[in-house]
């Protein structure tokens, strides 16, 4: 589908890298890119985001190049949407709405469709909300007698009902992956877990440790579904790895809250693995985008390492750095290539017997 990207620049100094990234994301979704417009503001429109003027050179440039729909780089008010779509005369898609289609696109287990469904029926209701509420304070009137408003109750009462069932189903795959992992617990395995931001390596660098061939390719959001595989590490014995979804900067709050469930795969976890693009000018800032969301989950205190990933791209040898406790902190590796594996296995052993340690001590 061709599609005209609309990105806003509030001046910020990562615009290009967010406006870089959104690209991706259109890709990843289907989207023949043919055209791109920058809107610079200090702040936004309340009516367009972009303004009426920068509207009408939108309008131009997606008559022109035949775009058939506008994928719009932040969050848009449904009020903004719906005035976005009236003048261009095409569908609107925001961020938000990219981004959970992606995940709608990906999910192939039925607990990440699940998921994946309550995302956007939660974020659809709150639209419903929103585009209704200035209207329910008029308490009926010309034009909100009749089905009108009965459609929106009706319209309500269904998303509700649906919501509450798919969280029905999620505490129930919950409970069952809850289970799955005392299980695991039992065997005194280290649980291992991946996470890093989206496109950063994590699903070839699972392959690369777990001899296996789990689904990776260079694209946002390959990987939704939780993979785990048991692994035998030298020093170690049986080790649980897991590869679990890549993080992204303004993930929808919607997506953290629906995959609560599979990212307790990291909260449970004795050791995380942040797997970095060492290649990435924006390294940086993602490591810093995967420590909020660390940190909204509960996953913060967990034992972490930061594994450099893509060094042959970056121009890095492989190699362990320590921290001023001696403590492994950083590991360079090429996980395409499988570079400076054997460091990350020394650093999960090391890991292992810490955890050891701590538990004898308790």
């Amino acid at each position: 589908m061709k599609a005209l990207i609309i990105n806003v620049d509030f001046g910020r100094p990562d615009f290009q890298a967010h406006a870089d990234e959104f690209a991706m994301l259109a890709r990843g979704a289907g989207a023949e890119v043919v055209a791109t417009l920058v809107a610079r503001r200090q702040r936004p429109d309340a009516a367009h985001f972009i303004g009426s003027g920068k509207l009408q050179e939108a309008i131009l440039i997606a008559d022109e190049s035949e775009a058939e729909i506008v994928l719009f780089d932040q969050p848009l008010t449904p009020a903004q949407q719906r005035n976005l779509e009236r003048g261009l005369n095409r569908r609107v898609v925001d961020r938000v709405v990219l981004i959970l289609d992606i995940f709608a696109l990906r999910a192939k287990s039925h607990e990440g469709k699940v998921q994946v469904e309550l995302a956007q029926l939660q974020h659809l209701s709150t639209r419903l909300t929103r585009m209704w509420s200035h209207l329910e304070r008029q308490r009926g009137g010309i034009g909100m007698r009749g089905p009108g408003e009965a459609q929106l109750e009706m319209d309500r009462r269904l998303i509700g009902d649906k919501v509450r069932l798919l969280r029905e189903r999620l505490e129930r795959l919950q409970r069952q992956r809850t289970t799955q992992r005392r299980s695991r617990a039992r065997g005194g395995a280290l649980s291992v877990s991946l996470v890093g931001y989206t496109n950063a390596g994590k699903s070839t660098l699972f392959n690369a440790l777990a001899r296996t061939d789990s689904y990776a390719a260079d694209q946002l959001f390959a990987t939704l579904d939780t993979t785990t595989r048991r692994v035998w590490i030298e020093g170690a014995g049986q080790v649980v790895i897991s590869d679990t979804v890549g993080f992204i900067r303004d993930l929808p709050p919607t997506l953290i809250a629906a995959f609560r469930a599979t990212l307790e795969e990291t909260v449970q976890a004795d050791l995380l693995l942040h797997v970095i693009d060492a290649s990435s000018p924006q390294r940086d800032e993602q490591i810093a985008e995967v420590d909020k969301v660390l940190v909204d989950i509960g996953a913060d205190k967990v034992a972490r390492i930061l594994v450099y990933n893509k060094i042959d791209d970056a121009g890095f040898e492989p190699r362990i750095e320590r921290d001023e406790h001696g403590t492994i902190a950083r590991v360079f590796v090429s996980a395409l290539r499988r570079i400076g594996l054997d460091g990350l296995r020394t650093a999960i052993v090391e890991s292992d017997q810490i955890a050891g340690n701590n538990a004898f001590n308790i």
